[in-house]
């Protein structure tokens, strides 16, 4: 009897002491939990698929009713849109000029305005200019310093405005095409670097990237027409970011990317692309692409706005063929605001439209 006795008063000591031990792991635990929270302990941090499959939402939808045009208006053709340092948005648009089916192309100055600028927030016109200079604008930038510039495919040119529209610079020879360092054959975008130097794709008819200084002169050169790394078939735009160029391939379906040198890097082939128009890099490393598809009536649509990480891999793609909100028929141009906010021109659609990311 002695010896339960003493059994029992054992397990009740083991029991006592057991909760106490618990007791003091809870609490730590908890005392652990509020200096996470209070920034001692960090978490690791998350990886770029992380960062954004765990965002609230990948997913962007239009903003109905921006930019709100003036009465008996409409924006016809655009062939691009940028935005700039105060988020407004630049819209460029050809004035009734058309690129030939055959034929010559029309190297007259186009009388009407073709640089619109919009308030990115409430989508209402500040200011048209650009008549009398261009004849068939194809591309529109704007630099760190808000500086505008252009590449037009019809006077073989690229121009360089200030803000309010001063001519600055001028590359190229009018109206006339060539393959050597001061002539260019219809180039097609321009791409400035934090240092000024700037990149022209060219383009349609040299399937060439050339870097230039600030000051406009000649720096180097790379590509040829071809399927190869390096070689294109039709640069058609090209943005810089980070130390590296990339080049959207349009003909071989690809983006290139190189160094600020013209070193192949390496390339994505997307999810697969099909007809790619242009390509834009975030503040926060997200890739913006816009391509057609291959048509009415074509299946599958593949026609929209691509969301890509920074190894060429698919977040999500918005819109589809057609000529509703959010909708596009002959997508041509991608931009992207510092709010976040992304516009995209759609040729054949005669529209600009915003993009916002969240819930609609």
């Amino acid at each position: 009897m002695t010896s339960v006795v003493k059994t029992d008063a054992e397990i009740a000591r083991r029991f006592v002491a057991n909760a106490a031990s618990i007791r003091t792991l809870l609490i730590a635990s908890f005392l652990l939990g509020i200096a996470g929270v209070s920034g001692n302990a960090q978490p690791p941090p998350p990886s770029s698929k992380t960062s954004l499959t765990n965002s609230p939402s990948p997913h962007y939808h239009v903003v109905h009713s921006w930019p709100v045009l003036p009465e008996n208006t409409i924006l016809d053709e655009v062939s691009a849109v940028a935005v700039d340092s105060n988020d407004d948005v630049l819209v460029l648009k050809r004035g009734g000029r058309k690129w030939p089916d055959s034929g010559p192309f029309d190297t007259s100055p186009i009388p009407a305005p073709t640089v619109f600028v919009f308030d990115g927030r409430t989508g209402r016109l500040l200011k048209k200019w650009g008549e009398k200079i261009l004849a068939l604008p194809h591309s529109i930038t704007v630099d760190s310093k808000d500086n505008i510039w252009i590449a037009d495919v019809v006077l073989h040119q690229v121009f360089k405005f200030s803000h309010d529209g001063k001519l600055l610079l001028k590359l190229g020879e009018r109206a006339v095409a060539g393959d050597d360092t001061s002539h260019f054959n219809q180039p097609s975008d321009v791409a400035v670097a934090p240092d000024g130097s700037f990149y022209v794709s060219d383009g349609y008819g040299n399937n060439r990237v050339v870097k230039f200084g600030a000051d406009g002169k000649f720096l180097l050169q790379w590509g040829t027409k071809g399927k190869n790394a390096g070689q294109f078939d039709l640069p058609h735009a090209l943005t810089f970011d980070r130390g590296r160029v990339y080049v959207l391939d349009r003909g071989n379906r690809r983006v290139q990317i190189f160094d600020s040198q013209g070193n192949y890097l390496t390339e994505w082939k997307g999810p697969p692309f099909a007809s790619l128009q242009d390509i834009k890099i975030g503040h926060d490393g997200l890739a913006f692409v816009v391509q057609m598809g291959l048509g009415p009536d074509k299946f599958p649509d593949v026609t929209g706005l691509l969301v890509m990480r920074s190894d060429g891999s698919l977040v999500t793609r918005t819109g589809r063929y057609g000529n509703y909100d959010g909708q596009f028929l002959d997508v041509h141009w991608v931009a992207v605001a510092k709010s976040g906010a992304v516009y995209t021109a759609d040729f054949g659609g005669r529209r600009v439209q915003k993009f916002v990311r969240g819930k609609n």
